[in-house]
């Protein structure tokens, strides 16, 4: 069966690759292993450069079982010339192998031997431009997941962070996370992953940090992220906020402020993940100067407020028992009115 398979997919015409291809999927890996190295993986590439659909999808679920589990499958795959044929892929009007092509895409970039092969070929912007257009809303949850991990992937190469900046990476994050955030379930889950995306970017970048500082309405929208997602959307938000104003706290101290942050932050002191805490008490430390406030802002009465919360805090309420909680729990909701 192994050596039929392997003599249709290299001398066979179309329907003899075709089923070959399909009954790739079926064999063990230690069987995939021993077809790939007779030279199967050039003809399924060469299956994914025609206009034949049925002929793509089949080239494209037999190559995603060769690089199940093996780095030098993935490696192999990528370095015969399958990622600008992916690319081309990405770009066709079969959502389907669109959605197969990033998933394709995906298993090569989680091998750290791809990713500057990946990125060198024009992926991030194409990535990116994905995310941007309509084709958001007609790809399925998993497909829009798959391209935020396909990113993520290559940005833990550091390298290329400044490409994927440059591509305009943070803004579409940013919009991504306003978007996504209307929609409560599916929405969640993508708001997530492009946080922690977004906080892997400012974190490991200063052009990143300073490209979402400087972003249009980006400290609303974290800050709205920071009072409506998830605990774990909630502990980036805050992580990325402490960021922006560490990098310049004169600047950006009272924008977070003006954005009503301050009963959120007080709330996530007391009850948040340990990170979450831990920055928010922070970014509170930094909050509370009040040299940047001018009349104009209206910030002086919730400035008095935040600091007799600010000595509650440093106290140790949240830490202790009773009374202390309910009364920073009072004073939180007078924050928020």
């Amino acid at each position: 069966m192994e050596e039929m398979v392997v003599e249709a997919l290299l001398f066979g015409d179309r329907q003899a690759q075709l089923l070959a291809a399909r009954q790739l999927g079926q064999f063990s890996s230690k069987q995939r292993h021993k077809i790939v190295e007779k030279g199967i993986v050039p003809p399924l590439i060469l299956m994914l450069s025609t206009n034949d659909y049925e002929v793509i999808e089949a080239a494209l679920f037999a190559l995603l079982s060769i690089a199940f589990r093996s780095e030098r499958n993935k490696i192999l795959i990528a370095k015969s010339g399958a990622i600008p044929v992916l690319l081309d892929v990405l770009q066709c009007e079969n959502e389907l192998l669109v959605e197969l092509g990033v998933a394709a895409l995906l298993t090569l970039s989680s091998c750290a031997s791809n990713k500057l092969e990946i990125a060198a070929s024009g992926t991030i912007p194409l990535l990116l431009e994905l995310l941007n257009s309509q084709a958001y809303n007609s790809m399925s949850l998993q497909a829009n997941l798959d391209i935020l991990s396909i990113l993520h992937n290559l940005s833990t190469c550091h390298q290329l962070i400044p490409s994927i900046v440059s591509s305009g990476g943070v803004a579409t994050l940013l919009g991504l996370i306003s978007l996504a955030s209307e929609t409560k379930t599916e929405g969640e889950v993508i708001v997530e992953k492009a946080m922690v995306l977004l906080e892997n970017i400012v974190s490991l970048s200063r052009i990143g940090l300073e490209e979402a500082a400087g972003t249009d309405g980006a400290i609303q929208c974290l800050v709205e992220a920071m009072e409506e997602g998830s605990s774990q959307c909630k502990e980036d938000a805050v992580a990325i906020l402490l960021l922006i104003c560490e990098s310049c706290r004169e600047r950006y101290r009272g924008m977070i402020l003006r954005e009503g942050a301050m009963a959120e932050l007080l709330q996530l002191s007391v009850d948040g993940t340990r990170r979450a805490r831990d920055n928010a008490k922070r970014l509170l430390l930094l909050l509370r100067d009040r040299s940047h406030c001018s009349p104009k802002n209206k910030q002086p009465k919730n400035i008095l407020l935040l600091e007799h919360v600010m000595r509650q805090i440093e106290q140790g309420v949240g830490e202790r028992a009773g009374m202390s909680v309910a009364l920073l729990e009072e004073m939180i909701s007078k924050l928020r009115t």
